[in-house]
C-alpha cells in the first residue's frame, strides 16, 4: 500500500483530471435526441440514392456518373457531406466536424438546387432528364434537414 500524496498534491491531481475532462468536453458536442433524428435522416438520403434521379438513373447510378455532370456533383456532395461526414461527426461528437457537416450541408443544399434546376430545364440544352425525379427531390430535403439540425448542433455548443 503505497501512502497517499499530500493535500497539495491530490488537490493539483483532481485540478488536473477536472481540466482534462473540461478540455475533452468543449470539443465535443452532446446530440440529444437530435443525433437520433440526423441518423434517421442519413437513411433516408441513402434511400433516395436507390430511388429515380435523372430519367431512369438511380442516385448511386448518377453517383457514377451517368444523368449529367450537375446531378452528379450534387450526388458526390450529398453522400459525403450527407452520410460520410455526418456518420463520422455522430460517432466522435467532434465539435470541428459537426462545423464541416453544417457548412458542407448547405454547400450541397445549393448543389441540390441546381441539380433539380438543371433537370427542369433539361430540354432546352439536350441533357438527361425530363424533371427530377423524386429520388432527387428527396436527397435534395433530406440535404437541406440535414444541413439546419447540423447548424443547430454547431452552435449549441456552450
Amino acid at each position: 500500500m503505497s501512502e497517499p500524496g499530500t493535500p497539495a498534491e491530490v488537490d493539483e491531481e483532481l485540478t488536473s483530471e477536472i481540466d482534462d475532462a473540461g478540455h475533452r468536453a468543449a470539443r465535443t458536442v452532446e446530440l440529444g435526441r437530435r443525433g437520433f433524428y440526423i441518423a434517421v435522416f442519413i437513411v433516408v438520403l441513402l434511400v433516395a440514392q436507390a430511388l429515380p434521379w435523372v430519367g431512369d438513373h438511380a442516385g448511386y447510378q448518377v453517383l457514377q456518373g451517368q444523368g449529367g455532370g450537375i446531378p452528379q456533383l450534387f450526388a458526390a456532395t450529398s453522400t459525403g457531406i450527407g452520410v460520410l461526414a455526418g456518420a463520422v461527426a455522430l460517432v466522435t461528437r467532434r465539435w470541428w466536424i459537426a462545423w464541416c457537416c453544417a457548412a458542407g450541408g448547405w454547400f450541397a443544399s445549393v448543389d441540390g438546387l441546381l441539380a433539380v434546376w438543371s433537370q427542369q430545364s433539361a430540354h432546352a440544352s439536350g441533357a438527361a432528364g425530363g424533371g427530377p425525379g423524386i429520388g432527387l427531390i428527396i436527397a435534395w430535403v433530406a440535404t437541406i434537414v440535414l444541413a439546419t439540425m447540423w447548424m443547430r448542433t454547431a452552435f449549441s455548443r456552450s
